[in-house]
């Protein structure tokens, strides 16, 4: 999938991924836009993904119309964007359609203030003065830029060296997120997804962030469902037609039956951290198990956010 081909460049080291499949969300929405499409179609098509919950997990929301007019490619033309983070850095990594000219983002980059490479997989060095001058807005995340015309990747950073490193993994010189693609897999082509290590599910989901009261309220919740275990890995992924799909993975593959139980309990009734009740949000439609894997397949009521809320703790069914 072109989320597995996403997670195949990002570095070893990635603790947190946030994915956008653009064509998918234009094909979802009815949108007719291409290179061509002015910055206010832009906007209109942004701002109907939001009310979708199509567009929190993208680096590139609020740059999309500058984008657009600017560099000739925004999430309005393009394939799919993964931002992958790490403690070492960031990077954005964007597929591109087949019809996009690599030779003309080259152009425009060089004419707005970069830096060519010498190498034509090298780095395109820009940085905070060379952006504010391309056009206000634009994420920090697009400061160095790197284009695979060959694999139909463009690659950012706000940092030139981290950018180094992931050309190491895209040339087989370094080990690639293989962690996160396990957990990731299980959501096959969401429209957006977060996707977590364990580390840093256990932390940003966790029950810690609330106040005394609801990890009280918490405690007594999960002992009542049976207990679970300490996840390994974490994905969320909203689909075509809007279900949204969880992916749990814990170390044992023998947990992970009793956890599927005791998590689906949990993902129903009060919500203590988030407030109100899970089920005012979403009803789980399914929940199982496979190997080491725990999913749970939601159906978000009308109006809720459940992709966006919930990818940040404290919750409750996530805890670790």
């Amino acid at each position: 999938t072109a989320l597995a081909r996403a997670l195949s460049i990002a570095p070893a080291g990635t603790s947190r991924v946030a994915w956008t499949d653009w064509e998918g969300v234009r094909r979802e929405l009815g949108a007719d836009l291409d290179s061509g499409s002015t910055a206010e179609a832009v906007d209109a098509f942004m701002a109907d993904a939001f009310t979708r919950d199509l567009s929190a997990m993208s680096a590139l929301g609020a740059s999309a119309a500058v984008m657009q007019e600017e560099l000739g490619f925004s999430p309005a033309t393009v394939s799919w964007e993964a931002l992958a983070q790490s403690t070492d850095g960031a990077v954005e990594i964007i597929g591109v359609d087949d019809g996009a000219s690599f030779g003309e983002l080259a152009d425009r980059l060089a004419a707005l203030g970069w830096t060519e490479p010498e190498e034509p997989d090298g780095v395109w060095v820009g940085g905070a003065d060379v952006l504010a001058g391309a056009g206000p807005g634009l994420t920090p995340e697009l400061q160095h830029v790197v284009l695979l015309a060959d694999e139909g990747v463009v690659l950012a950073s706000d940092q030139a060296p981290y950018l180094e490193q992931v050309m190491e993994v895209v040339d087989g010189d370094a080990d690639a997120a293989d962690h996160l693609a396990d957990v990731a897999s299980g959501l096959e082509e969401p429209l957006a997804a977060a996707v977590f290590d364990g580390p840093y599910a256990c932390e940003r989901l966790a029950m810690s962030q609330a106040d005394d009261d609801a990890r009280d309220e918490a405690d007594q919740l999960v002992a009542a469902a049976g207990g679970v275990h300490p996840l390994t890995g974490f994905a969320m992924g909203l689909a075509a037609g809007g279900g949204v799909r969880v992916v749990m993975q814990v170390e044992d593959p023998d947990d992970a039956p009793g956890d599927a139980d005791a998590r689906a309990r949990l993902a129903t009734g009060t919500a203590p951290g988030q407030g109100g009740d899970f089920d005012d949000r979403f009803s789980v439609e399914d929940a199982g198990s496979e190997g080491r894997e725990i999913v749970l397949d939601l159906q978000p009521a009308e109006g809720e956010y459940v992709l966006s809320d919930l990818t940040s703790g404290p919750v409750l069914f996530a805890t670790c």
